[in-house]
């Protein structure tokens, strides 16, 4: 019993999937450590409740089960879409923020439990990884990492298979269909097996979850209402139902119409590329809805410039860098830009597609009265020679000094 008291502690992020499952006997048997678990929900749909048997009888102590959603969505995602952020211009980002997030809650309790160390189930191949400890790194820089994958000596999902077989583990993967997927209120990620071969089309009728196949979506579009005030979805078709439910219920209404989904090979941060599947049906929604008020509502200088600094947060993000003075710093840009991006946009949704339907916004920069091409008494044309000389002046300029030396 004295060295049970003097036992030191171990957080571990736990999924109840085939890496962690097999990291806590792991960990029992290679570390002297107690091992907490903690399973978060960031939305991915299932009930967490039955983990906590099943991590205790895999040898964990004790297990924490915390519903991060809602900070998920305003502390996370919302920021970020506010940003305009795509990775490599198409990827919505899905597995890249949660990560902060559970990170953030494994420090947390590690020190509300006097851990010395976190564990997770990343692999040394990928992204993860980096953006865990990052995140440990920025907020508790004294805590010991362990990550398994880059230890021990399971090289693949089907040697994790067999280790979790001979301990009596159960699974839910299989090696027939043992796709690795990551799913949160946001997205849906689909990698492995056949996807692998970037030459292989997805079938989508059976990898899909969240949308359907665009070829039986419904041959009737479906129209949306979108309320947003200072870049921040608040209303959908009218309602304001909190933005957890909001998330939920547009990614029923755009998954049922197929939209949302992206086939695409990736730069990792480690170096490879990867091809992975992207299942977001109401994150491609709002991104469009939220860009076509951003067209209404701001400034072409803001507009443009806002779009370099969203390819850079996308980088942060991607790379873990939440908790970096940086993208602090690009948020409080982007949130100044966001004080006018308030009104309503109108989304069509038909067979995979979002297109915009009608914006409206009481700080819109657009004038009818100048844009007209009837008459009007607002914008004389003949001013438009004046700026046309001293636009063109430097043009001009060097064509005269060619003309000298032919």
């Amino acid at each position: 019993m004295a060295n049970q008291a003097k036992q030191e502690k171990i957080v571990l992020a736990y999924s109840g999937g085939l890496d962690t499952s097999v990291i806590i006997p792991w960990l029992k048997e290679n570390y002297d450590y107690e091992v907490i678990a903690m399973a978060a929900d960031v939305g991915q749909g299932e009930e967490l409740e039955p983990l906590r048997e099943k991590a205790i009888k895999t040898g964990a102590s004790k297990i924490y089960i915390e519903d991060l959603k809602e900070e998920f969505v305003t502390d996370f995602i919302f920021p970020t879409l506010k940003s305009g952020a795509k990775y490599e211009g198409q990827y919505l980002l899905g597995t890249s923020f949660a990560r902060p997030i559970i990170a953030k809650r494994l420090v947390e309790i590690a020190k509300k439990e006097g851990a010395v160390a976190i564990a997770h189930g990343a692999t040394g191949k990928g992204n993860d990884q980096v953006r865990f400890e990052l995140t440990v790194k920025a907020l508790a820089p004294e805590l010991k990492i362990i990550a398994p994958w880059r230890l021990w000596d399971i090289r693949s999902r089907e040697d994790a298979i067999d280790y979790a077989q001979k301990r009596n583990i159960p699974l839910q993967s299989s090696r027939k269909d043992s796709y690795s997927m990551d799913r949160n209120i946001w997205h849906l990620s689909h990698e492995g097996l056949d996807l692998e071969d970037p030459a292989n089309e997805p079938d989508y009728e059976k990898l899909l979850k969240l949308i359907t196949p665009p070829e039986k979506a419904p041959d009737k579009p479906a129209y949306v209402e979108l309320e947003f005030e200072r870049g921040i979805p608040v209303k959908l078709n009218g309602a304001a139902p909190g933005p957890v439910a909001l998330l939920t219920e547009l990614n029923q209404i755009a998954g049922a119409h197929g939209v949302g989904i992206l086939d695409m090979v990736e730069n990792r941060l480690v170096g490879m590329k990867s091809r992975g599947v992207y299942e977001t049906p109401a994150g491609t929604v709002l991104y469009a809805a939220h860009r076509e008020l951003e067209y209404l509502c701001l400034d072409r200088e803001t507009l443009h410039y806002k779009d370099l600094v969203a390819q850079k947060f996308a980088e942060l993000v991607y790379f873990g860098q939440w908790y970096t003075p940086l993208r602090r710093a690009i948020s409080t840009f982007v949130d100044s830009t966001q004080e006018h991006v308030t009104g309503k946009v109108r989304m069509k949704l038909y067979k995979g597609c979002a297109y915009p339907a009608g914006a409206s916004s009481d700080y819109s920069l657009y004038s009818e009265a100048l844009s007209t091409f009837g008459r009007d008494e607002v914008y004389n044309q003949k001013d438009a020679e004046g700026f046309i000389n001293l636009f063109g002046l430097p043009l001009k300029v060097e064509a005269l000094m060619k003309a000298r030396h032919e």
